[in-house]
């Protein structure tokens, strides 16, 4: 009884170390044939056209939170 069940933790462990380094493989397969098909298709950037304000001062950010607090109160 204790030898089946050695055996099947063994089998188990097998099957699962097995299936994991096929995943790796396939993962590394799969970055080569992404980094194949971005040279040929590379991403569009999109360039930013709006600048963001940004407040000059503390104060002018705690007057912000204030405004927002009373807006939604």
């Amino acid at each position: 009884m204790l030898e089946n069940g050695l055996i099947v933790t063994v089998v188990g462990m097998g099957v699962v170390f097995i299936f994991l380094t096929i995943q790796v493989f396939a993962m590394h397969l799969c970055a080569k044939i992404i980094s194949v098909v971005n040279k040929f298709f590379p991403e569009q950037t999109a360039e930013e056209t709006t600048k963001k304000k940004t407040p000059s001062s503390p104060d002018e950010e705690i007057a912000v939170a204030i405004a927002a607090t009373k807006a939604l109160s």
